[in-house]
Parts: structure tokens; sequence; C-alpha cells
């Protein structure tokens, strides 16, 4: 029974019409990083924050998951082995596709954190500044979305995860943010097996040993057929 590891990035959910941030006329191009994300920026102006991410928020309600995601979770449905989804991205698109071992690094969009004691909760479709945290009562509630500056969520579970990969698969990543661009790196040292899957060759590319070229919702689809093929 082979452990599979998967690293997904921008490129899956774009499928589904979610703004990337990296594309020329992604979100980046419509905002400064430092302005949206970044701890600085929502000091200077957490109005202009919480408007963005409810943008976001509202986005992402409105798109389906695509036939990437129905065949990650039909992969962890089905394999024998252990399947588990770290993602960058902030909606909820892996697990409305039925996935439910996914690790958000990068924090959700459907989640709201108090800056003053980090209880979590359900975040309203419409964030306001100032909105008050429900357990502390502090009216500190930000976005729980991991800045620029801020480190990604459960890191120490996702190296162990990596160091015992068979198959590391990264789908839709620029292979230019750290630290989830150096996990090939940690999983080619931990013998895994290593693909990925993008309309062009990342950052990282040259480190993977296998390159699948497209749109994910076939490449990945197809994979994940050969997989469950190999039982």
């Amino acid at each position: 029974m082979s452990n599979i590891v998967i690293l997904t990035g921008a490129g899956i959910s774009a499928e589904s019409g979610l703004d990337t941030f990296r594309a020329e006329d992604g979100l980046w191009a419509q905002h400064r990083v430092e302005d949206v994300a970044t701890p600085e920026g929502f000091a200077r102006d957490p109005g202009l924050v919480v408007n963005f991410y409810n943008a976001r928020r509202q986005q992402a309600s409105e798109v389906e998951p695509n036939a990437a995601h129905k065949a990650l979770a039909q992969l962890e449905a089905e394999h024998e082995g252990s399947v588990v989804v770290i993602t960058q991205n902030v909606d909820d698109l892996h697990e409305r596709g039925g996935s439910r071992k996914v690790m958000h690094m990068h924090g959700a969009l459907k989640s709201a954190l108090c800056a003053a004691c980090e209880h979590r909760w359900p975040a309203p479709m419409v964030m306001a500044p100032g909105d008050a945290c429900p357990s502390c009562g502090s009216p500190q509630a930000r976005p729980d979305i991991v800045w620029f500056g801020e480190m990604p969520y459960e890191m120490d579970l996702i190296f162990e995860l990596l160091g015992e990969a068979d198959i590391f698969a990264a789908i839709g990543t620029s292979g230019n943010v750290y630290p989830a661009a150096g996990f090939v790196a940690e999983a080619r040292r931990a013998g895994a097996h290593t693909i990925e899957f993008n309309l062009e060759r990342s950052s990282v590319g040259n480190m993977f040993e296998e390159h699948r070229t497209g749109p994910a919702s076939q490449t990945v689809a197809a994979w994940v057929d050969e997989v469950l093929s190999r039982g």
C-alpha cells in the first residue's frame, strides 16, 4: 500500500473559475501584496483587507469543484493506502469535491481567526473590521489566512507526511512560494516518486521525475485512473 501526498496550488482552482494571484491579469495585478496579504497591510487598512477576502469568499461560493478535485476525492476513497491533500488554496473546493483529508497550509476563507486569543470560528460571508471574537470578545477578528511573513499551518505534520510518502504529486503550483516549493526535494529525499501536473513546468520543475502537461481536470483524472487500476 503506497502513501500518496498531493500538493495543490492555484492552478487546480483556476479551472473552476477562481482568479489566480500570479497570472498576468491576476489578483496581484489588481492589488499590491503588501496591502492585502501582510500583517502590516491589515494594521494599516483593515477595511481594505477584510473586503478583499470578503470578495474572495463570495467568488469561491459561486464556483464548483472540477474533475480534478473530484478525481482526488475518488483516489482518497478507493486507494488502499493513505492519500492526503496539502493545499495552498484557501477555497473549499477540495472538500466540496469529496476529499476528507485536506490540510490548508495557508488558511481558509471560511474560517475567522482572533488575533488576540487565536480562537477560530466559521467566518460569515461578510466580515467587518472590528468584529468581536465569540470566545474572548476582543474586536480583533481577521481572516484566517496565512499572510506573507507568517508561518504556514501544520508544517511539522506536513514534513512528517512527506518523509513517509511513496508518491508526491504537485498540481497547479508555481514553485515560487516557499516552503511549499521545497516539498518536492523533501519527498525525493524520502525516496518518493515525484510527479508534477501543470500547464507548463514550474520554477522547481527540474526536481520532479515525471511531468504531465495540460489542464488538471484532464491530466489528474487520467492519472488517478492509472493509480487505481494498478491497485
